[in-house]
């Protein structure tokens, strides 16, 4: 071969000019794509809900990722004090939706905890029951803050083959034949059941939220002569539905998502209100004031509180749906067993939540139950 010419050595030197070029092109094109799909990755948003069990079922939340094209991501609360405790200790930012219950509504509200709401953005909030759309709960400033969700009982679950006929009072729980067979709720609400079986919700209902330090001390001792009867305090509802399932407790008060869940596994579950009547909850749903993602919030408490979403909620806990418009929906039998013929009637065996202005003194009573011996 001989020498190469100097147009030899240009044509070589250009070959590799457009070959390093194309190099970097595809580099520059591989790049470019990465960041391409890493923003479409980023356009499905996170919303991250603290709530209680049974209010992020898959069966209605996954219309709503699909729909607007998101990932709800749930952790779930065991009483009011966890999700207060959880707000002021910092984590409010690392949650957009919360549930808080009539006992602590009013005070999340007031703390500037809950975004407030333009109710032009939730055409079905005017469908809601206007009894509890009305209360004060989440209102402050002229401003709501929430919406009513879902409303229900604390009730007397208890086996029904163990335990044929409805017991009639709290206080078969104090019963020493059932010895380690009883399971009761670690929250307050156990502290408002034993003060029902003193009397003190006599004359007035309210008096279970305002108990004396007398009172207090009443309710402490006959908590704790119920200790003996105790299997296990049960502090979440998939705990306490375990704690049946395998014939370790015959009574507890518990929630009728349990009598849902226990009746789906044919278990022969019982539910019931006794003559003291008991004590219950109307949840709302409210959106964090810390929330990176209000917008998307806003429009999962609408999805929410729509009729439709509501009978499928229903369908996974069998609370009662605070919008009326989800009997369209439901059956006779349906309608009849979550009280919508007759709502009025119920709440009368139902004495909701309140804010306690001495919780912390009601929580250092019940923690001193659960200490004793």
């Amino acid at each position: 071969m001989g020498p190469t010419t100097i147009y030899e050595q240009e044509d070589a030197d250009a070959g590799e000019l457009v070959e390093s070029m194309n190099r970097r092109a595809i580099v520059l094109g591989i790049l470019t794509l990465t960041v391409i799909c890493g923003a479409c990755k980023q356009k499905d948003e996170t919303l991250s809900l603290l709530v209680w069990e049974g209010y992020a079922d898959p069966s209605f939340v996954r219309p709503f990722e699909e729909a607007h094209h998101c990932k709800i991501s749930a952790s779930y609360m065991g009483s009011s004090d966890e999700l207060m405790a959880k707000l002021r200790g910092g984590s409010a930012s690392n949650y957009d939706v919360i549930s808080p219950s009539s006992d602590v509504a009013h005070s999340i509200t007031t703390a500037g905890l809950a975004a407030p709401l333009d109710l032009s953005k939730f055409p079905s909030y005017s469908q809601l029951s206007a009894k509890l759309r009305d209360l004060p709960l989440v209102k402050a400033h002229e401003q709501v803050y929430g919406v009513p969700f879902m409303w229900g009982p604390n009730p007397l679950l208890y086996d029904a083959k163990a335990i044929p006929q409805p017991p009639n009072s709290w206080a078969v729980l104090w019963d020493p034949k059932y010895k380690e067979k009883i399971s009761v709720w670690d929250d307050l609400s156990t502290v408002y059941m034993a003060a029902q079986v003193l009397g003190y919700d006599k004359p007035d209902p309210s008096q279970l939220y305002n108990l004396t330090d007398e009172q207090l001390e009443a309710v402490k001792k006959k908590l704790i002569a119920l200790k003996p009867n105790i299997r296990k305090i049960w502090s979440t509802g998939g705990e306490l539905t375990n704690l049946f399932q395998n014939h370790e407790v015959v009574l507890a008060m518990g929630w009728p998502l349990n009598t849902n869940d226990l009746r789906k596994l044919n278990f022969p579950i019982g539910e019931t209100i006794p003559k003291e009547n008991t004590t219950g909850w109307i949840d709302h749903l409210t959106v964090t004031a810390a929330s990176s993602n209000k917008d998307l919030a806003f429009a999962f408490l609408e999805y929410m509180i729509e009729a439709k979403t509501q009978k499928l909620v229903t369908d996974r806990t069998h609370y009662t749906p605070a919008n009326p418009g989800a009997a369209q929906f439901l059956s006779p039998e349906e309608i009849k067993g979550l009280h919508l013929d007759d709502p009025d009637a119920y709440m009368q065996r139902i004495y909701f939540w309140q804010d306690v202005p001495r919780r912390g003194k009601y929580n250092e009573i019940w923690n001193e139950v659960k200490a004793a011996q």
